[in-house]
């Protein structure tokens, strides 16, 4: 199993090359079950965040990146919405975008219940992801919250992928390198 050495915040992971295509691999970022890394990096973001001033909400897409951003909404004092990946039965008049990120073999929708579309009326939020790659989910959710009346203050994550994303508007702690598969 080849494996990519990460530094990020004082600590080092070892991820896995994972194949996403036949010519393409991507180091394998998972934080679930990891406490320290989400801890370190919440810690990191949070004071980022601190320094754009007032930020009401964080946003993030469902899932990888849920622990993160309680985390960072502990620290922060404020609470967080969290975008789903499908409509739910609970949900009343849900507001619905599609996206397709470079980690899924399909489309996917992106879901936010009407109670939490209302609470970030007139609100400043923050995204928040665990990793950026190609934009499209960052894009997705910013297309979903231009559908309502809120402000995105800042985007951040963890790590930029080096897929095609620029980061020129992301906040982030490290980059992350994709590999050619050879052939």
């Amino acid at each position: 199993m080849e494996t990519y050495t990460l530094n990020v915040c004082g600590l080092t992971r070892k991820l896995r090359k994972t194949p996403v295509t036949d010519e393409l691999s991507i180091a394998s970022f998972v934080m679930f079950g990891d406490t320290e890394l989400v801890e370190k990096c919440a810690d990191a973001l949070a004071e980022k965040i601190k320094a754009l001033g007032k930020i009401d909400y964080l946003v993030s897409p469902e899932a990888k990146g849920i622990p993160l951003t309680h985390a960072i909404a502990v620290r922060l004092n404020i609470d967080y919405v969290v975008i789903r990946k499908s409509v739910k039965a609970y949900m009343t008049n849900p507001l619905i975008t599609d996206v397709q990120s470079i980690t899924t073999a399909k489309k996917q929708q992106l879901v936010m219940d009407e109670p939490d579309v209302r609470k970030l009326d007139g609100k400043r939020v923050c995204i928040v992801d665990d990793v950026v790659s190609t934009g499209g989910s960052l894009k997705s959710v910013e297309t979903l919250l231009s559908q309502i009346n809120c402000t995105v203050a800042a985007k951040v994550a963890v790590l930029l992928e080096e897929a095609g994303y620029d980061g020129k508007d992301l906040i982030y702690l490290e980059r992350l390198p994709i590999f050619k598969t050879s052939k």
